[in-house]
């Protein structure tokens, strides 16, 4: 199932997205699910084309938890070796914007970079969760991009600020609740020119071993994400261009860029 978040023409609701991947909008279907897509789904019955709705954040976590340096070849060029263990951190709730959203980049930063990842959805409130059971509290999947103002990060010594301005997080276009993470291809194009090019497959901890860290350290609620790291290929964005980032069995989430008023 493709779970979204979407404004219709009578409010916002979470809907399933009906209809062959990647046809025409008109081809496909956002059906209303009846409060929110954890548990046991229902539907309300009430359906629009996907031409005549707009796709919000699929989904407005608790918190966003992200995995820094999980590709080999990002650590290289970011000038250091594989951390032994994930390293943590976390983006607030308020830098989650959704589809087609102007990433807004603040005055007081010389570079923001863009990294296209892979990011986990909870779908139910777990805590020091074994790596084999991790599926078991996964809701699905989405595309990020963990926006970063690069001169910011390695000023202060610690990515709270760097990464915490408002529309630093993108998320979408929907959740897809079937795909396997293990070995998915992910891509991010700049203004259609092919930047970052990997595969799930060389993160460095997978994702039920990222699950076990994070549930080790603080409980995840529903809804919560986890990003689970950048490949190499990281770089800055300009006020006009546009981001798109891939992966292989969900969709592209695309965000213009622009310059925080």
């Amino acid at each position: 199932m493709r779970i979204a978040r979407i404004v219709h023409p009578e409010g916002i609701a979470f809907a399933a997205i009906q209809g062959e991947p990647g046809a025409a909008l008109d081809d496909q279907v956002a059906s209303e699910i009846a409060e929110h897509p954890f548990g046991t789904v229902t539907f309300t019955g009430r359906a629009w084309k996907l031409a005549d709705v707009r796709l919000l954040a699929p989904i407005l976590p608790s918190k966003v938890v992200c995995v820094g340096k999980n590709y080999a070849d990002h650590a290289e060029e970011m000038g250091g070796v594989a951390p032994a263990d994930p390293v943590i951190f976390l983006k607030p709730p308020t830098a989650v914007v959704g589809p087609n959203a102007e990433i807004k980049l603040p005055a007081n930063s010389t570079r923001v970079d863009y990294e296209g990842e892979l990011a986990v959805v909870i779908g139910r409130p777990c805590r020091d969760v074994p790596a084999e059971r991790a599926a078991q509290m996964v809701l699905g999947y989405t595309v990020a991009n963990d926006v970063t103002a690069r001169d910011q990060q390695q000023a202060d010594g610690q990515w709270a600020r760097a990464k915490g301005y408002d529309t630093f997080c993108p998320l979408g276009p929907w959740i897809d609740t079937t795909v396997d993470p293990a070995d998915l291809a992910i891509r991010t194009e700049l203004d259609g020119q092919v930047r970052q090019d990997a595969r799930t497959s060389r993160l460095i901890h997978d994702v039920p071993r990222l699950i076990e860290w994070v549930s080790s350290v603080m409980t995840l609620l529903p809804g919560d994400v986890i990003l689970t790291g950048t490949p190499a290929g990281v770089g800055p964005v300009r006020p006009g261009q546009t981001v798109s980032v891939t992966v292989e069995g969900i969709g592209t989430l695309s965000n213009p860029v622009g310059l925080r008023s």
